[in-house]
């Protein structure tokens, strides 16, 4: 009950999230996706905790993603700023909204593939969900910190909703919490990161979550190579 319950708040907070942005209050209705993303989060573990793993626990988890990840973000962003050129704004949205699907679909097909490679090694296939959710809202972000009317072009929005959406569907392998494993000595180090960023996302959210957007994609090409050395690792020791 509990973790299925967790998932339904999120995907309450992703449907709130569309009612905020149909009253133009924008920054209410990020928040209500990050908050759904923070639930989508919990939920998993709380039940891999409490030994209350289903597969109508999944099921439930990747129709409530991509809602809340998929179909909340699209309309979001259009509302927002695709509107103002219909035709190609809206291909961009369903764009977003159709990839972050075919990513949930591909992720479900896997659970019960364990000899995956990138699965083996730690890693993840593409663009997590709400990871996706959270780099598709960049330009909204950064037009709420810094007020610059061009982060709300639709060309440039449209475009940035394209690109996130190749990430979500592509063999890209980016890091899972199993593949970061930091060394013993620099873990209070790390601890003492994670209480900044919390005090900073609570003192100056916009320009820290265009902070995390920004370590996040530069993190990309850091977990490609990590994969490379994995493999070439299991590759020396097979031979």
């Amino acid at each position: 009950m509990a973790p299925n319950a967790i998932t339904s708040a999120a995907l309450c907070c992703g449907l709130t999230g569309i009612r905020f942005a149909i009253a133009g209050e924008w920054e209410k209705s990020v928040m209500a996706i990050i908050l759904g993303g923070v639930l989508d989060g919990i939920d998993g573990r709380i039940a891999r905790l409490l030994k209350a793993e289903s597969r109508f626990g999944a099921e439930l988890d990747s129709l409530s993603d991509a809602i809340s990840f998929g179909v909340a973000p699209s309309l979001i962003m259009f509302l927002w700023s695709l509107q103002h050129i219909p035709r190609l704004g809206w291909f961009a949205a369903l764009a977003f909204a159709i990839c972050m699907t075919l990513r949930l679909a591909r992720f479900n097909a896997q659970i019960d593939m364990p000899a995956e490679p990138r699965k083996q090694a730690g890693f993840l296939t593409g663009v997590p969900a709400p990871v996706g959710a959270g780099l598709a809202f960049l330009p909204l972000y950064l037009w709420i910190a810094l007020g610059d009317p061009i982060f709300r072009q639709p060309e440039v929005v449209g475009g940035w909703m394209v690109f996130v959406a190749f990430l979500l569907i592509s063999s890209l392998p980016t890091l899972s919490w199993k593949s970061l494993r930091p060394r013993r000595s620099v873990r209070l180090e790390l601890i003492a990161l994670v209480g900044i960023t919390m005090a900073a996302l609570v003192s100056e959210p916009w320009f820290t979550l265009v902070g995390i957007c920004v370590v996040y994609l530069a993190m990309i090409p850091y977990g490609l190579w990590l994969y490379a050395r994995v493999m070439r690792q299991r590759a020396g020791r097979s031979a």
